[in-house]
């Protein structure tokens, strides 16, 4: 018998379920809250508002949205406990670290070190970088178990003589697993190599999300765990790298300081941004960010136990994970053999579970095994992930099995 406990369901301020405050569809079940996030109504109806008010007079719209940007940016900041004046807004986590790869100086023959746990995106383009400069891409290796310590080791090993940029996930998309950037990015710095932290899924899920981040630059995602508007994320630049970085897109505030420089963005529609700061407060007046993530680790505490146990019982089969340094409300269950065992066999299951069964859930691959990487947020409940031990899990028992036969 498990040690878990299931949570109560959280409820709004009125006494409705929380799922009440979202426009999620109550036909499918929704377990995958981590890849793409979920806007809450408040903010959807912020954006909506924001958008009309746009196209009633684009005229007297644009012309002004570089100050409302900065006032959406100043609270941002405000969220993630950093001054307004090192942060600047981008579409998403993989737009800011392309922005800093464009903006770094040529170094013929520089190498850039990323960890086979990176995000696909953000080390291919790290990859991209590295032949720019005539160099390379080294990856290191780090153990699913592995501790801070080992962790940090396996990546300073793979540091050589031209390496000239690190690239590191704070909390990795595939392995739900923390890295240690500060103890990477402490001896980056005494070795004069810049860090790049690519953090998409830490804010709302960290109080500070950039604590002992000794980096040169930052990136996180609002839309996921902050549950913004999609095209919200934070590039946050602390030293004189900040001087040197400039947007994708280049326009009127290109000769403006930074951050100031990324408020100006042409045409695009910056409603997103510009709402984020109404979903931000939805948590934080309903429930409290501070309760609303004790709740999500509670909840996924449950659900691992839950879910992995079933797995066991179903396949025989160990479905523990060894995850190094977990993360509060993102887990991994190991599928049974032969299920997921690279990226397009695990998207493939989440297609088709939703596609066939309703439910949205996040399979990945790492190493050779496949995962089905659970991710919590208020809205979800106990009863959710006890739907999905009771029927998805022999479905899943099954699809091995016929793998197998």
């Amino acid at each position: 018998m498990g040690s878990a406990v299931a949570p109560e369901p959280l409820l709004l301020r009125d006494g409705r379920p929380a799922v009440a405050g979202w426009s999620l569809d109550p036909a499918m079940r929704h377990l995958n809250h981590g890849s793409f996030g979920a806007v809450p109504l408040a903010a959807q109806r912020e954006q909506q508002r924001l958008r009309e008010e746009m196209e009633r007079s684009p005229v007297v719209w644009f012309p002004a949205l570089p100050g409302r940007v900065a006032a959406a940016r100043s609270r941002i900041a405000e969220f993630l406990r950093v001054p307004a004046e090192f942060t600047a807004l981008v579409p998403n986590a993989s737009a800011g670290a392309s922005a800093v790869y464009g903006s770094l100086p040529p170094r013929d023959g520089g190498e850039v070190l990323v960890t086979d746990h990176g995000y696909g995106a953000v080390s291919m383009g790290a990859a991209r970088l590295a032949r720019r400069w005539n160099g390379r891409l080294r990856t290191a290796h780090v153990p699913l178990g592995a501790g801070p310590e080992e962790a940090a080791a396996a990546v300073l090993d793979r540091v050589g003589e031209r390496t000239s940029l690190i690239v590191l996930d704070r909390i990795t998309s595939a392995t739900a697993r923390y890295l240690p950037v500060d103890l990477i990015g402490r001896a980056a710095r005494e070795r004069g190599i810049p860090l790049l932290v690519d953090a998409a899924h830490v804010p709302g899920l960290d109080e500070d999300p950039l604590a002992g981040a000794d980096c040169d630059a930052w990136v996180g995602n609002l839309h996921k765990f902050g549950c913004a508007p999609r095209g919200t994320a934070a590039l946050v630049a602390r030293g004189e790298l900040r001087h040197a970085l400039y947007p994708l897109i280049d326009s009127w505030g290109g000769e403006d300081p930074f951050p100031e420089r990324f408020d100006s963005q042409g045409t695009l529609d910056a409603t997103g941004p510009l709402a984020a700061p109404a979903a931000l407060d939805f948590v934080a007046e309903q429930w409290g960010w501070a309760e609303a993530r004790r709740y999500m680790a509670e909840l996924a505490d449950y659900a691992e136990e839950l879910i992995g146990g079933a797995m066991t019982a179903a396949t025989g089969e160990p479905a523990r994970a060894d995850v190094g340094m977990p993360v509060n409300a993102l887990r991994l269950v190991a599928l049974p053999a032969g299920l997921g065992r690279t990226r397009l066999e695990a998207d493939a299951l989440r297609d088709r579970l939703a596609a066939e069964f309703g439910v949205e859930a996040a399979f990945t691959s790492f190493d050779g095994t496949g995962y089905f990487r659970l991710s919590t947020h208020v809205y979800n409940t106990p009863a959710d992930y006890e739907y999905f031990a009771e029927r998805c899990v022999p479905l899943l028992a099954d699809w091995a099995r016929g793998r197998r036969d």
